[in-house]
């Protein structure tokens, strides 16, 4: 009978350290699949406010869920259609740099 408080000791002690695990670096795979869905359907909902289609957003983020990314773009779209909410366009996706805004003209109509 000596040997059922050890094994009582062992399970909990064991359970104690598996619930640390977090802390030494050991993620949960449960939390790893809700941020990736997470970011899924953020990376929808932006693709959606800056106006770009499905495609294009599948194409510039195939790491991601299609299933998470149309969510966020069907979420998105419902969203700013009851507020009438205007697209923000998107910078170019290539380089990343935000649209060309015209410069104003020089005085006189030539070069600065």
């Amino acid at each position: 009978m000596a040997t059922r408080p050890r094994l009582v000791l062992l399970a909990l002690t064991c359970g104690l350290l598996l619930s640390g695990c977090e802390l030494l670096g050991i993620e949960d795979p449960a939390k790893i699949e809700a941020a990736r869905e997470a970011e899924g359907k953020a990376i929808g909902g932006g693709c959606r406010h800056s106006g770009r289609a499905l495609e294009e957003c599948y194409r510039l983020n195939h790491r991601a869920s299609k299933a998470a990314i149309f969510a966020g773009w069907r979420d998105m779209d419902a969203y700013m259609r009851e507020n009438n909410i205007a697209v923000v366009p998107a910078g170019n996706a290539a380089t990343g740099k935000p649209p060309a805004k015209a410069e104003p003209a020089a005085p006189g109509g030539g070069p600065a």
